[in-house]
């Protein structure tokens, strides 16, 4: 299928199979009711449940294949993966001096430094 640009020129659409065989981040979490539920993000609306992982990886592609091919058929932009290049790891924080210092002393006696200390922290309430 063909579009035209700004300056009518014609260019070429890609193949729904090229659609088809990009490679989506997925989001996977257990459902606290029971089995797993999995969403693409960069595809608004594609998600499913599942009993067990297996389960749920296989819905979740039948899910962005039918969310692709819908897509595709009603001529709707489609979303190309995004990407972690966004996301340096690097966080500046500021803080109060009196909680900079509670952590500073912990993590001392912990043995740790800093950093690693507070990744702890982040990670223990981010599950």
């Amino acid at each position: 299928m063909k579009t035209l640009n700004q300056k009518n020129q014609q260019i070429e659409k890609p193949s729904l199979e090229y659609y088809l065989n990009l490679h989506y981040p997925v989001t996977l979490y257990p459902d606290p009711e029971g089995g797993y539920v999995a969403q693409i993000k960069d595809l608004p609306g594609c998600l499913t449940q599942g009993e067990t992982l297996e389960e749920t990886i296989a819905n979740l592609n039948e899910a962005r294949e039918l969310w692709i091919e819908t897509a595709y058929e009603a001529g709707d932009d489609i979303p190309l993966p995004s990407s972690n290049d966004s996301y340096s790891g690097k966080l500046l924080l500021r803080l109060p001096k009196s909680l900079h210092r509670r952590l500073a002393e912990t993590s001392e006696r912990e043995g740790v430094s800093l950093n690693q200390y507070i990744v702890s922290l982040l990670s223990a309430i981010s599950r």
